[in-house]
């Protein structure tokens, strides 16, 4: 192994790392989107507000928070999760979604 070798492959080492981080950032950012969606769609078809929750939670990443509130006939669902990191490389993902409530749509 050449010194250029020896140099170069630590830094490949923290690239490829970097990337599947970031990978793995997107892709619990689109779990946390489907999530809202779900738990949003079940709360507009005037499901009891833990079916909502638990249809947010069960498309959630593992550990997310999810907070439902309504606001006049619109039902909001947010969906926040933390992902893992080293020091400050920790990152807070989140998701939104808005419905209007079936049974004021006509």
């Amino acid at each position: 192994m050449t010194a250029e070798t020896a140099v170069v492959l630590p830094v490949l080492v923290a690239v490829v790392a970097a990337l599947i981080w970031g990978l793995m950032a997107v892709c619990a950012r689109i779990e946390c989107v489907d999530a809202a969606r779900a738990g949003a769609r079940a709360a507009a078809r005037s499901e009891p507000r833990s079916a909502a929750i638990s249809a947010a939670r069960d498309a959630a990443p593992r550990g997310a928070r999810v907070v439902l509130s309504s606001e006049g006939d619109l039902v909001r669902v947010r969906v926040e999760a933390q992902l893992p990191g080293v020091a400050r490389l920790t990152v807070r993902v989140r998701g939104e979604a808005a419905a209007l409530a079936e049974d004021t749509v006509r």
